[in-house]
């Protein structure tokens, strides 16, 4: 189960999530505050400045959307590499502005963040550390060769070295820190959507199942009454003819009844919960059937599968078959049976308040280092390291098991709990619900 989930849901890797309008749209953002800032510095200031030069600069912004609208679309999506280069070109137009109006003095220096933190949060890191380069190659170009800084006529104001000096220490520190931690948390966040996706794919998969499942005992249990009757009709003609053609032909149609039947019994069978007499369980049934799917690969690997439960006065608390329940603790369950040596323990506690189902294994038990991070999404010990005792096969998977497993259950109102039972090892997995919450589901 947790395997082909791991194997089929690949998650995206370079998709741009950006369209084409966004980009467009900060782009005319800026042009609008630059084209407000020149002119006010201008003609609201009356500040000398190289006005002609940057209006020239801040019109090929211009042309650049408008090209970029007229060649794509707004809905387009760009490649990383568009977009890349766009997010360079606006790095390069702003520090042309900042060449021609003072350089690293400029209180607007401040900006040549706004197109690193834009490819930190939608590009690739490689794509990042690049724009995050050429940002800083601007900075320091521009500490050492820029125009004047506009100011009133008949005087210069020039900073102090030691002052242009820090700014620029602060940008490049500034472009760091922004690369770095806007990557690493939209990286997070793409990996989380990832992963939620997968999980709801896999869930709705598990649903439509069930669902054709029903269908089936459905469409099973309204053929049986005509079958019975054609069934019935054939009998009583048989009865009346005896031997002969007519008789061998009512035979081969009794015949083939029995077999229709014999398949809709089958198609009855394929959903446990076919009525909602079985739509309910107890705790220890609902167990009981997981652990008997994976008895057989167990067995086959030398493994045993040993159920204990609770000897609690309170009554047995009574759960329906929820979709998100079964799967997870399947996924669990499974998990379990992977990585033990000799046996599983699956044990069913309940009381007045909660209920709590522990699966422990005999096996290595779950990685120090990453035991605090358990369900996590794309958290795998499973390298493909044929010496791994945790994976005798070296097999690499995706990491999505457990977090898949985690996420439906706690839609239950679950909460779990990863520890190692040993110091040796023996990986545990606690699941426990207020039992008022299972049986609000009921």
């Amino acid at each position: 189960m947790t395997d082909a989930i791991e194997t089929a849901a690949t998650p995206p890797r370079s998709a741009n999530p950006m369209r084409l309008e966004t980009l467009v749209l900060l782009r005319w953002l800026a042009i609008s505050g630059q084209l407000i800032s020149v002119v006010f510095v201008r003609y609201g200031l009356g500040y000398q400045l190289p006005l002609g030069a940057c209006l020239v600069l801040i019109g090929l912004s211009v042309l650049l959307n408008a090209g970029l609208l007229i060649r794509y679309g707004p809905g387009h999506r760009p490649s990383t590499r568009l977009a890349f280069l766009q997010l360079a070109y606006d790095s390069l137009q702003l520090g042309g502005l900042l060449y021609l109006t003072g350089g690293l003095g400029n209180p607007f220096a401040i900006l040549l963040l706004a197109p690193v933190s834009v490819s930190a949060s939608t590009l690739a890191t490689r794509e990042t550390i690049w724009l995050g380069c050429l940002v800083a190659a601007i900075a320091s170009a521009l500490a050492l060769f820029h125009l004047p800084l506009p100011w009133e006529a008949g005087s210069a104001f020039q900073p102090p070295r030691i002052y242009l000096t820090g700014v620029w220490v602060a940008i490049l520190c500034a472009v760091a820190f922004v690369a770095g931690y806007t990557n690493r948390v939209a990286h997070e966040a793409r990996q989380l959507v990832d992963a939620l996706t997968i999980t709801e794919l896999a869930l709705s998969r598990q649903q439509q199942l069930s669902a054709l499942d029903g269908l089936a005992a459905a469409t099973a249990h309204e053929l049986g009454t005509p079958l019975a009757t054609i069934a019935l009709a054939a009998k009583e003609i048989r009865r009346d003819h005896g031997e002969g053609e007519l008789a061998e032909d009512l035979d081969l149609i009794m015949d083939q009844v029995a077999r229709c039947r014999a398949i809709l019994g089958k198609l009855r069978n394929l959903r446990p919960s076919g009525s909602d007499l079985f739509d309910t369980a107890t705790l220890s049934d609902i167990v009981a059937e997981l652990a008997k799917v994976h008895e057989a690969p167990a067995a086959m690997e030398g493994k045993g599968i040993t159920l204990a439960q609770s000897l609690a006065q309170e009554d047995e608390p009574v759960i329906a078959r929820n979709v998100a329940l079964l799967y997870g603790l399947g996924n669990l369950i499974e998990n379990a049976v992977q990585f033990a040596r000799v046996e599983v323990t699956i044990r069913a506690v309940w009381d007045g308040r909660r209920v709590m189902i522990a699966i422990t294994d005999d096996g290595p038990g779950f990685p120090p280092d990453l035991l605090s991070r358990l369900g996590e999404p794309y958290l795998t010990t499973r390298t493909r390291d044929r010496d791994d005792p945790r994976n005798p096969d070296g097999a690499g998977g995706l990491g999505l098991g457990v977090f898949i497993a985690k996420t439906l259950l706690e839609r239950t109102g679950a909460t779990l709990r990863f520890y190692n039972a040993k110091a040796s090892g023996h990986a545990c997995v606690e699941i426990s619900w207020p039992r008022d919450a299972l049986a609000r589901s009921v």
